[in-house]
């Protein structure tokens, strides 16, 4: 009766569980897109246009620097900002900031799966978001101890990026474990708006301390994602299966990651009950090999797409907030606020996405439609931003949409639906390391964006939405090989 019990209150607690889990993911991810926008915030404090009023912002920012007590007074208060990035080279120099980070993450992606896979998930986060804390928190520090070095910039976002790949398979390995496919694309386009909502907390925190000590827009970050991975440690349930129903433990029971275990119920005898043996089995999973047979289900495919569309994504990310600091003239805070807007249409279409594509069933088509919407939206933002203020915000919107969409719905409803395809035959590992080789290769777009964007933009923003376009129309033609190719899997 006892066991009989436990089974029921399963049954009973299966939609509040979900929903502590669809809550907790979505807080825990949003708190890794948070620690990574300061930096795109925090470019047009680091190099600003001289200006005769150089005496006055020295004056205000030695009052305000006085204030802090450990703080050391900068024995070179550049005119045009923070050295190194005073210089002529500065959009080359804040580039290869984006790079170092992207192009780590990118890396460590790969193997962030390989190694995701044959560790308990709840530690493996813990460690990523406590280690992703502590770097975001390290290259504010070099406000505060006043250090000019690049190294010192560089190696504090190669050290982040690596870390930071620890969260994404990890958050898609729970969250496809607890939901099934039933509305996957609906679920996983609402939960996906995780980005967009830590964009722009990001934002929004970073620019609140850009103008007066922009250390803190890196440190307060740090600090908050430290604390959600403690959060995570306390309360994260890696997975479910009781006969088909949920299996929850608490932090001090049950479930350890990728242990495995079987609790094997009294049977009762049947010479002593004169009534047939029952036997009550929980299996967590079962080990599997790996299929070779991944790479053929759409997963190359896949990859490339969303190579193409991160890498339009990921620009914006890190270079929006200065293009709209040098078009339409606004400071550094006034243009982070602003730029949270693209995120707001992010949101908006992750979730349309996922819902066109549950309608249709065809994942593929629906990127492809959106995809072909977004390129001459692309253009259409770079001539209509020039026109002023009011135009920017509809575009922002508009363009958020359009180029989060596909990026959201390849990264969440397609990776789970590849990761849990009948051919893995239940490999319930299968679905953490699909996941980080298509986030992986989208990464390797997200890191070539910024970089691009870095080394482009002194010709002209005109030539980084050209850029843009072509990317984007490369991740058109990927989604129509799939549509029209070869594809075997059904989300054509």
């Amino acid at each position: 009766y006892i066991y009989m019990y436990f089974y029921l209150q399963v049954l009973i607690s299966r939609s509040r569980y979900r929903a502590f889990i669809f809550s907790l993911t979505f807080l825990l991810y949003a708190s890794f897109h948070l620690s990574r926008k300061p930096i795109s915030i925090v470019k047009g404090e680091l190099h600003k246009h001289c200006s005769a009023s150089h005496e006055v912002e020295v004056d205000s920012y030695k009052e305000y620097a006085a204030q802090i007590q450990p703080v050391k007074k900068p024995s070179n208060i550049s005119q045009c900002g923070w050295e190194p990035f005073d210089k002529n080279n500065y959009k080359q120099l804040l580039g290869a900031l984006d790079y170092s980070f992207l192009c780590a993450y990118a890396i460590g992606m790969y193997l962030s799966g390989i190694i995701g896979e044959r560790l308990p998930i709840r530690y493996y986060l813990t460690v990523g978001m406590l280690a992703s804390g502590l770097f975001t928190a390290m290259f504010g520090l070099g406000y505060f101890y006043n250090i000019h070095n690049l190294w010192f910039y560089i190696m504090a976002q190669v050290a982040n990026g690596l870390v930071q790949t620890t969260g994404w398979p990890s958050v898609v390995t729970c969250i496809g474990n607890w939901f099934g496919k039933g509305r996957r694309g609906l679920i996983m386009g609402i939960w996906n708006s995780h980005t967009s909502v830590g964009n722009i907390l990001g934002s929004l925190i970073a620019a609140y301390w850009v103008s007066t000590c922009w250390g803190l827009s890196f440190v307060m970050p740090g600090v908050i994602i430290a604390v959600m991975g403690i959060v995570c440690f306390l309360f994260l349930i890696e997975r479910k299966c009781f006969n088909g129903t949920e299996l929850w433990r608490s932090s001090k029971t049950f479930l350890n990651g990728t242990s495995r275990f079987r609790v094997q119920m009294p049977i009762l005898n049947a010479k002593e009950t004169n009534k047939p043996q029952v036997k009550y089995n929980v299996f967590l999973y079962q080990d599997t090999n790996f299929p070779f047979s991944l790479f053929s289900q759409g997963v190359i495919e896949f990859s490339l797409c969303l190579l193409f569309a991160k890498l339009v994504s990921y620009t914006f990310l890190f270079w929006l907030p200065l293009y709209i600091t040098n078009v339409e003239h606004l400071d550094a805070r006034r243009a982070g606020d602003l730029s949270t807007l693209f995120d707001v249409g992010g949101i908006f279409g992750g979730i349309l996405a996922g819902l066109i594509s549950d309608r249709l069933e065809k994942r593929a088509s629906t990127c492809g439609m959106m995809l072909l919407l977004a390129a001459p939206t692309l253009y259409m933002f770079s001539a209509v931003s020039k026109m002023g203020l009011e135009a920017t915000v509809v575009m922002l919107l508009i363009s958020g949409a359009l180029v989060n969409g596909p990026y959201a719905l390849i990264t969440t409803a397609v990776s789970a639906d590849l990761g849990t395809h009948k051919s893995l035959k239940g490999n319930a590992r299968a679905l953490s390391t699909v996941t980080a080789i298509i986030d992986g290769t989208g990464s390797v777009g997200a890191a070539l964006g910024p970089l691009l964007a870095g080394l482009i933009s002194p010709s002209g923003w005109n030539n980084v939405f050209y850029m843009l376009m072509v990317a984007d129309a490369c991740a058109l033609l990927v989604s129509l090989k799939i549509l029209f190719g070869y594809c075997v899997f059904p989300l054509c």
